[in-house]
């Protein structure tokens, strides 16, 4: 796959009173997990690691199952999504500037439910709340 296709995320979870919580960005009408392309020489883990840190200021991150992960199907031009599963204490999250642009590449956060997570996101992204749904064992 060429490297230009391959976008890389994290499904980040916390743990609150309610349960474990996953964090969710809206861009426009879509809600998905941090992710972003993978740059030329560039690592699938570090790429996701870097969009999260840039998308959302986390960087206090744990690797409780592993460096894992699940791809989703084509989609948007031939791009595959990779997201790995990582476990979070921190609770604030700041929306950040693109570096290119400026602006913010999401309107809105949300710390979610398994089960909400799977209502608010499309089909693509609902295959992945159920792989890490399983792994977490909610």
């Amino acid at each position: 796959m060429s490297e230009d296709k391959l976008s890389c995320g994290i499904v980040l979870v916390r743990s609150s009173s309610d349960g474990y919580r996953t964090l969710l960005l809206r861009a426009y009408h879509h809600w998905d997990f941090p992710k972003g392309l993978l740059e030329e020489g560039g690592e699938p883990l570090q790429t996701a690691k870097r969009e999260l840190l840039e998308e959302t200021s986390i960087e206090s991150t744990e690797w409780t199952w592993g460096e894992r992960f699940i791809e989703t199907g084509p989609y948007s031009r031939g791009k595959t999504a990779r997201y790995y599963l990582a476990v979070t204490e921190q609770k604030n999250v700041v929306l950040s500037p693109s570096p290119d642009t400026g602006e913010p590449e999401h309107q809105e956060w949300r710390w979610v439910s398994f089960d909400e997570a799977y209502d608010l996101t499309a089909p693509r992204v609902r295959a992945v709340v159920v792989w890490a749904r399983q792994i977490v064992g909610t």
